[in-house]
């Protein structure tokens, strides 16, 4: 298969995984803890407008979530990539941050400390972990 293609398709697959995983973490979290009394978690400005009612706990499962799908995400695109393996699953992290970004914009309210505990260490970090358990793993496959 072309490189280029087969790089782009590492990429679209790393993004659709990521993002599978995520939405399950979510569902999860979801599930087990749910949201404070009178919160609607599919609209951004009730959220927002009630954050001062959210605990640690509610902050956890997302940040699990943004993590672990970042961290697949970046698995995914490396195993399919044909090569600059690196590059491609900080391209899922940099997809997953802009996300991110743009969540932590549309929740004003959040704490800092769970908006710098998110940019900082979710997106670019679990990528790289990502990239280098799958080279790893594809070292042991050899």
């Amino acid at each position: 298969m072309n490189p280029v293609l087969k790089n782009a398709l590492a990429v679209l697959g790393g993004i659709v995984i990521g993002i599978l995983a995520n939405a399950s973490i979510l569902g999860l979290g979801e599930a087990f803890i749910g949201a404070p009394a009178g919160v609607d978690l599919s609209d951004p400005n009730n959220v927002a407008d009630n954050i001062h009612l959210f605990e640690f706990k509610h902050f956890a499962m997302p940040w699990l979530a943004h993590a672990m799908g970042t961290l697949v995400g970046a698995f995914t695109a490396v195993k399919l990539a044909a090569n600059n393996h690196l590059n491609y699953a900080m391209v899922i992290g940099a997809f997953f941050f802009t996300g991110g970004s743009i969540m932590a914009y549309m929740i004003q309210g959040a704490p800092l400390w769970v908006n710098i505990t998110d940019l900082v260490f979710a997106y670019f970090p679990m990528a790289w972990i990502g990239a280098k358990l799958a080279q790893k793993n594809k070292n042991l496959v050899k």
